[in-house]
């Protein structure tokens, strides 16, 4: 499944790059989420890939600091650019003789830069309230170094880094999912006041590809977060600021300080 996830990806950024007609404001957000879901997956599949064939799975202080920078700054970009490409399609078939105009190659290039930024300085700032916090060994219940988890084992007062996820996951999160979906209520509204089938098929199957992009990210984000939260935290391993489960191997990480190595 990651193989075809970036081969299939990098199919497409080829496609994409070799074809003229392709170059349009659709397809360049599109060869844009191809590359960032290449990164996004190569954050966490290959460690994980590796735990399992060499039966250790055993990461860095540094690594899992690591891990947690990447994977919060491909997840915030591939929202991003989903709501970029729920406004292309907006504009689009709500729009359509100003679409030129308004979805220029100027301000699709200005609206990835800033995506970039963003999510830079926002998966930097995690990462620094991360490290001001301190860790004995421990195992964090998940396949990688999750923020909740790193935040949860933690032996210091996590009060900021608690009001930073919960305040940055509303923020970005909510504010571009309800981007979202207030992009496609008014595509519905314009697709159901069109009197043509065959234009109401079209303009609905250009937003096909796209809604199926959407639901399978937030689907697939929802259960992984909820499976993380499903289980328990024991009040005495928090208190001693060490945890010990009995989880299967795939959804068990051992967090390693660099003293301890050593």
């Amino acid at each position: 499944m990651y193989l075809i996830t970036v081969f299939g990806n990098l199919l497409l950024i080829l496609a994409v790059s070799s074809d003229s007609h392709l170059h349009t404001p659709m397809y360049f957000f599109l060869s844009n989420l191809s590359f960032v879901d290449i990164c996004f997956t190569s954050t966490t599949i290959p460690k994980m890939l590796l735990s399992i064939q060499t039966q250790s799975s055993v990461i860095t202080y540094a690594g899992c600091i690591s891990q947690m920078y990447f994977f919060i700054l491909f997840a915030g970009l591939d929202i991003f650019l989903l709501t970029m490409m729920a406004y292309d399609r907006y504009v689009a078939i709500c729009h359509p003789l100003h679409y030129m105009v308004i979805i220029n190659p100027q301000l699709c290039g200005i609206l990835v830069l800033v995506s970039w930024i963003t999510n830079i300085l926002y998966s930097l700032l995690h990462s620094l309230v991360i490290l001001r916090l301190s860790f004995n060994r421990v195992e964090i219940p998940h396949f990688f170094c999750e923020l909740n988890q790193m935040v949860k084992i933690s032996c210091y007062d996590t009060f900021l880094s608690n009001l930073l996820i919960y305040f940055g996951t509303r923020l970005l999160g909510g504010g571009t999912l309800a981007g979202i979906f207030y992009s496609y209520c008014k595509i519905v509204s314009s697709i159901c006041g069109m009197s043509s089938a065959q234009g109401k098929f079209k303009a609905f199957s250009t937003c096909a590809s796209h809604l199926l992009a959407v639901s399978l990210f937030y689907c697939t984000s929802i259960s992984v977060y909820l499976s993380s939260a499903a289980i328990p935290s024991s009040h005495s391993s928090a208190a001693a600021c060490d945890v010990h489960r009995g989880h299967t191997h795939a959804e068990t990480l051992h967090l390693q300080s660099e003293e301890q190595r050593h």
